[in-house]
């Protein structure tokens, strides 16, 4: 690419694009510009279009017109799970690079065929792990590699929030249920804490007397085996008040992150070695400029993105397989490929926090 600047569509207005994707634009420039808007939704068109001063607005039936315009350079896809894959060919079937939302996509034969298709049209496609970032996530992941914790063997992480009924995630053929939706989080952290794939994996869902959950599990309760006999376990829910934090045990001390997972407010890291324990406070920030930021760097340099195809069909690879063993009632072995690249102190970039904009029909998918 010989422009300066990475021009992209963002596709889906929903509410993590309109409170968080849109605004950080404002603190992407001049790597990043949002050039054009992708939804069914014409007021959401008009006023987001009129706001964020874009001119260049599509229904989803001109997608593919808007992939070949010459008004943009790459997509964010904020669309649910299940329409992930379909749009991300499409944009690389148009020579356009593609920066897609966790988890990335429902399926593993989805995610190689995106990752087929951004190999050979030649574009790049990174996932949006936007904590692959956040100083407060690298400060801990450093930490536990710098030796100071001793040898890590164990994790353990709580997500939980209350969804709203009607809410998509609560929509099985959307790709919906806390699983895909926040136990991502859990999984990622676990592997890049770890540096290190599961080899054994075991999950209980858990469904409840709440009508919200006929269609999607409500909880889900996982252990994972990592080489070494380390362990990591996680419960993930969309039925219980909020709660977002890891914790990782070495042979000499352990490191708390809360909250861990939440992109309002601070992160937070609590360090016991040695029977003292001190805390890190990290202040808020921006965190979808900084992945806006780093993508474009990627497609200028053309550099492979770190959190890529690779690390998210990882993640899906691994939801399936919870998935299988919670139906089957027992552990599933896994041999998942070795992964060398993972997220480091290289990659950290703060930008300050966003103001909470006005929503556009639209409301938080939390009570």
């Amino acid at each position: 690419m010989n422009r300066s600047t990475l021009r992209l569509a963002v596709v889906g207005l929903g509410h993590i694009a309109q409170m968080a994707v849109l605004p950080a634009f404002a603190h992407a420039a001049p790597a990043a510009t949002l050039t054009a808007l992708v939804s069914d939704d014409p007021v959401k068109r008009r006023l987001l279009g009129k706001r964020y001063g874009v001119a260049h607005t599509y229904a989803y039936k001109d997608y593919d017109a808007c992939l070949r315009s010459g008004e943009i350079d790459a997509v964010y896809i904020a669309l649910p799970n299940n329409l992930h894959c379909d749009y991300a060919v499409r944009a690389a079937q148009a020579g356009i690079h593609v920066l897609c939302e966790k988890p990335m996509a429902v399926t593993a034969a989805e995610c190689r065929r995106m990752a087929r298709a951004a190999e050979q049209h030649r574009v790049k496609l990174m996932i949006a792990y936007r904590l692959h970032f956040d100083p407060c996530n690298l400060f801990t992941i450093n930490l536990v590699h710098s030796g100071k914790l001793g040898e890590p063997r164990l994790f353990h992480s709580l997500f939980t929030q209350q969804v709203r009924a009607g809410d998509i995630r609560l929509r099985e053929r959307l790709g919906g249920g806390p699983l895909y939706d926040i136990g991502v989080y859990c999984i990622n952290a676990a592997r890049y804490l770890f540096r290190d794939e599961p080899t054994e994996v075991t999950a209980l869902m858990g469904h409840g007397p709440d009508r919200r959950f006929q269609s999607v599990e409500e909880s889900a309760g996982a252990i994972m085996r990592f080489s070494r006999d380390r362990l990591a376990t996680f419960t993930c829910s969309f039925g219980a008040a909020d709660a977002a934090t890891y914790e990782i045990v070495g042979t000499k001390g352990k490191v708390r992150v809360e909250p861990a997972y939440e992109y309002v407010g601070g992160l937070k890291a609590s360090i016991t070695i040695g029977g003292r324990t001190s805390v890190r406070a990290f202040k808020p920030g921006d965190q979808f400029a900084p992945q806006l930021i780093y993508f474009a760097r990627c497609v200028k340099q053309d550099r492979q993105p770190e959190p890529n195809g690779t690390e998210g069909l990882l993640d899906v690879q691994i939801i399936e397989a919870l998935y299988r063993s919670a139906q089957r009632r027992r552990p599933l072995t896994l041999r998942l490929p070795a992964k060398r690249v993972r997220p480091d102190l290289s990659l950290k970039m703060h930008r300050p926090p966003v103001s909470k904009p006005q929503g556009v029909r639209t409301e938080s998918p939390t009570l």
